[in-house]
């Protein structure tokens, strides 16, 4: 699926340098994890414009009971207007969303 142009310049708040960090974060292709659920309290931060939300199942799974399945503590929070790399484009808000879990789960 062709998500953009090649030729698209980045945005201003996303750098080569950020790229490449995020380029070489393909753990869900390298990890074999025996027993994938999640037990400990967890929390998702995404954006309401995340391309990602585009692919097929991702918005229910996301969105709906499903990922309670595999993270039965899961509390998900969307940020209306963040996209896939929404703790860039709203670093305070995902700051004080963080912390604001944190503080529940200490």
């Amino acid at each position: 699926m062709d998500l953009v142009e090649p030729d698209t310049p980045l945005p201003s708040w996303f750098t080569e340098e950020d790229l490449a960090t995020y380029g070489a974060l393909s753990l869900g292709e390298v990890c074999n994890l025996p027993d994938p659920v999640v037990k400990v309290p967890a929390f998702l931060i995404m954006g309401g414009k995340d391309y990602v939300l585009k692919f097929p199942g991702i918005e229910d799974l996301t969105k709906g009971e499903k990922a309670k399945e595999l993270v039965p503590n899961l509390e998900v929070t969307f940020i209306p207007e963040g996209t896939h790399f929404v703790q860039e484009q709203f670093p305070e808000q995902v700051n004080q969303l963080i912390l604001g879990f944190l503080a529940k789960h200490t």
